[in-house]
């Protein structure tokens, strides 16, 4: 059913996507907004399909040369007629003049030059074209050849009129000169025929330079080959840039008038380019826009989006190139944009709600996909599976192994899952939503029982424990979740393997947030104290340093315990607040008995979840620079747990501490996995042997050989060695002789204020 609704929502967006990009489409057509991007589209084209001219049209250019060599300007007309009489003599096809003539000259010149017209018979065609009246006038004049010219000639038409742009792209087929319609001289010198005040676009694919071209005086004076013009086209116009007869087109810059009657001649003689409507390119891109929204992968969407517009744009180029058939495509090509767009935002979506759904580094459903999942079908409960030791599984296996671990636990679950979806809604924690409770306590113990196999992941065989949490309740949500989580993790603690959410734990859980919230009142109001537990240097029997731990008089509860409020600070993301609280107060007593006189260095523990906090280090370091006291005064004291749960990073965080002066301390040593050649990556100045082993170390001959053996290889490692936990004389006297470093423990002192220390420090000195 879900999959049928998911067609249905992809379904209406397909067709809504194409219907909005049609009707831009059909936007940009009518309204014409798309023809800056046909022009540039054609000036692609032209750049693609280059070609050199036909060489039926020549030119012959009244150059720089030969206004050199004719030097009275204008020319005296029986210059005209010579060359007149050389091309007919040489057998040019047609000669058409892109010249004025519309005034009279000397008689004998024009006399002259209306004998060379008549002796070419209908060969000569001369020009016509309107331009301004006068400066101001809004209406246009006709200007004609004189009146003996005209007897002996065809007219045509020479006018070009540039778009608003400034740039010529177009040229008349016929137009009206003195009321006549004519035909253009481009048309003329094709032989084609066509309606007056019609035009067509000119393919300035044509290379102009590829345009034969001759001087005019070279002509004139008969020094030129006649074969080279027999049975052409001739147009003679100016090109030298003094006459000033120029005009900007696209694709070739600046042009001569001339140029530009050759180039449409030439464009003509292929016959007049036939243009059509956007509609049918419209069409092409709606069926091209279909593939597209389409395409099921990454891969075929963005092959469609590059096919689709590279189809257009080739149909478009083959149609203009092969059968002068022009189409405007822009906008067949927001059609296609738009489509792309759409088809590419919806995926985008589509993959921002997979990654909002989904676990990053497993690919499995999340907590947003379960809370999802219980709208629509809540199901009789949700169950939860915790894995145990999950950190030190991560430190072990890395984190393509452990993401590779949580699936494979996944799969032990969906054996009884009833065929529930897994979702992970922590790393540690996946859950699952139960259809049926009936032997409900049965499946879960064929699951336990399937955990007792070891996982084969990243070729080794792993132990995972998982405890099961369930949690039922009407209109399940968030809540559900949440609590189905928190029950298996009250199995894990209780070491039951199962345990069933009720109310009691949300009383607990409800206990909890209220002393969080004490807790953070109690350190802003300075409720929590700090007091030190000496280190005995046993070298030469003084307190060389102290170790800072925290105390809590709760004002209606009583004394709290570090146990109960510390790990609530660090599962609820306090701890920062609370350790510089702490920090605070040992830099502020460090230096008071540095004032009296009494060198010591103070220790203070810092929480695994600040190892890779880069707020808290930024915090750290402006307490420390604000506080003016030496670095060197303090040690930062970190679980080997803590170490070992992300190497990498404590050890990162580890030099950060150390750059800034401060020495570290791995505190708990022997209770986790590391080992001393792990320790040499760590930037440490000591370790502190666990009170479990130092304890009886003395009596216990296993406890004494590790004590020992601690001892030696940290030493052969430049570690100086804190053993905790010494409550007697007889124990002191091992680790003395053992050459132990420093001490700590009721032996040596309780945890005492500050005052009380500075007491200590005064009158008091140790030896065993």
């Amino acid at each position: 059913m879900a999959m049928g609704l998911l067609n249905k929502v992809r379904n209406h967006w397909r067709m809504a996507a194409l219907a909005l990009a049609c009707l831009l489409g059909i936007a940009t057509g009518i309204s014409g907004s798309g023809v800056g991007l046909d022009r540039a589209i054609h000036q692609f084209g032209w750049s693609v399909r280059q070609h050199d001219a036909s060489g039926e049209v020549h030119i012959v250019e009244i150059d720089a040369r030969s206004i050199a060599a004719i030097d009275h300007w204008p020319w005296p007309r029986g210059h005209y007629a010579r060359l007149v009489d050389h091309l007919r003599e040489a057998g040019a096809a047609s000669i058409a003049f892109d010249v004025d003539f519309s005034s009279p000259s000397a008689p004998a010149q024009d006399a002259a030059l209306a004998a060379a017209l008549a002796r070419a018979g209908d060969k000569v065609v001369l020009p016509t074209f309107s331009q301004h009246a006068g400066t101001g006038a809004a209406d246009w004049a006709d200007s004609l050849p004189i009146a003996p010219l005209r007897d002996h000639a065809v007219l045509a038409a020479v006018t070009v009129q540039p778009d608003s742009d400034g740039f010529v792209r177009r040229m008349p087929v016929g137009t009206f000169t003195a009321g006549t319609p004519r035909p253009s001289l481009s048309a003329m010198v094709a032989g084609i025929g066509g309606a007056a005040d019609s035009d067509f676009p000119i393919d300035f694919a044509i290379a102009p330079v590829s345009i034969p071209r001759h001087s005019f005086v070279d002509i004139g004076e008969g020094r030129f080959d006649p074969a080279a013009v027999r049975g052409k086209a001739v147009l003679i116009g100016a090109t030298a840039v003094e006459l000033g007869d120029r005009y900007a087109v696209p694709n070739h810059g600046v042009v001569p008038g001339v140029v530009i009657q050759a180039l449409a001649a030439e464009t003509l003689r292929r016959g007049v380019p036939r243009e059509s409507g956007w509609q049918l390119p419209l069409v092409l891109a709606l069926a091209l826009g279909v593939l597209i929204v389409h395409a099921r992968t990454r891969l075929r969407l963005a092959a469609a989006l590059a096919v689709a517009p590279a189809t257009l744009m080739g149909a478009g180029l083959a149609l203009d190139g092969l059968l002068h058939w022009i189409f405007p495509l822009a906008p067949a090509l927001v059609t296609i944009a738009v489509t792309g767009i759409a088809a590419v935002t919806m995926r985008l979506l589509a993959a921002a709600r997979r990654r909002r759904l989904h676990d990053g580094e497993t690919g499995l459903p999340n907590r947003h996909a379960l809370r999802d999942a219980l709208r629509s079908y809540a199901g009789e409960a949700v169950l939860a599976a915790h894995i145990a030791d999950y950190e030190k599984l991560a430190a072990g296996l890395g984190a393509a192994a452990t993401a590779e671990l949580v699936k494979r636990v996944r799969d032990r679950v969906a054996l009884v899952s009833q065929g529930s979806t897994i979702y992970r809604i922590e790393d540690r924690v996946l859950a699952w939503r139960c259809y049926d409770k009936a032997d409900l306590e049965q499946r879960m113990a064929t699951l336990r029982t399937a955990m007792l196999n070891p996982i084969d992941v990243a070729g080794r065989r792993v132990d995972v424990t998982i405890a099961i949490g369930l949690a039922e309740e009407a209109g399940a949500d968030d809540r559900t979740i949440a609590h189905a989580g928190l029950a298996a993790a009250h199995a894990l603690a209780s070491g039951s393997g199962w345990h069933v959410h009720h109310a009691d734990d949300g009383e607990t859980v409800d206990r909890e947030l209220s002393l969080l919230g004490e807790l953070d009142e109690a350190v802003a109001r300075g409720g929590i104290h700090v007091v030190y537990q000496p280190k005995l240097d046993l070298a030469t029997d003084r307190i060389v340093s102290v170790e800072a731990l925290v105390r809590w008089q709760h004002p209606t509860r009583g004394f709290m315990r570090p146990d109960l409020f510390i790990p609530l600070a660090e599962r609820n993301d306090r701890i920062a607040g609370l350790t510089l609280h702490v920090l605070g107060q040992t830099i502020e007593d460090l230096r008071s008995w540095r004032a009296a006189g009494h060198v010591v260095t103070g220790a203070v523990n810092v929480s695994a979840k600040l190892l890779n906090s880069p707020e808290f280090i930024a915090s750290l370091r402006t307490m420390v620079e604000r506080s003016a006291v030496d670095p060197a005064w303090l040690t930062f004291e970190v679980t080997e747990s803590a170490a070992m749960s992300d190497p990498e990073g404590a050890a990162r965080a580890l030099h950060s501490f150390r750059e800034m002066g401060i020495a570290i301390s791995m505190d708990d040593y022997g209770t986790g996995q590391s080992t001393l050649s792990y320790l040499k990556q760590l930037p440490l100045n000591e370790l502190k042997i666990d009170r479990s082993f130092v304890q009886f170390a003395h009596q216990n001959r296993g406890d004494g050989v590790l004590v020992r053996s601690t001892v030696d290889l940290a030493h052969e490692l430049g570690l100086k060695v804190v053993a905790e936990g010494v409550e007697d004389a007889e124990c002191l006297a091992f680790l003395r002789g053992i050459g132990c470093d420093m001490v700590q423990g009721y032996f040596v002192s309780r945890p005492i204020g500050a005052a009380d220390l500075k007491t200590l420090l005064a009158g008091r000195s140790l030896a065993a």
